[in-house]
């Protein structure tokens, strides 16, 4: 018994040491620089990183992740139409489309939906 202990323990130790190797050898040695830079969604990382910021994406960008919050919001209510009052269910999402309407139109009043920018 205690030779099949030794005889497994030198053999992993013999494996881990040739994967060791194996991994030292085979790394290819390509430094390139746009290899090694990180990458952020299509900005230059070479430049400064303090470049003006378009608020004009940055509103479209808010205004696309409310909807889309709020098509969560939207997707439990055919199960809760089933079991729930008619009534009240019409009158939450009344409620809710009424806040969403409103929140819309005060984006267009601000002129944060116009593309001409």
């Amino acid at each position: 018994m205690l030779m099949i202990l030794m005889m497994s323990t030198i053999i992993s130790l013999i494996l881990i040491i040739l994967t060791l190797i194996l991994n030292i050898v085979s790394k290819k040695s390509f430094y390139d620089r746009e290899k090694n830079s990180p990458f952020e969604c299509g900005f230059d990382p070479k430049n400064l990183a303090r470049l003006p910021f378009s608020l004009h994406f940055f509103l479209i960008a808010i205004i696309f992740i409310i909807f889309d919050v709020e098509l969560t919001l939207f997707l439990p209510m055919v199960l809760i139409f089933q079991i729930s009052n008619i009534f009240y269910l019409n009158l939450c999402l009344s409620f809710f489309i009424t806040i969403l309407l409103i929140g819309l139109f005060h984006e267009q009043n601000q002129g944060s939906l116009d593309w001409s920018k």
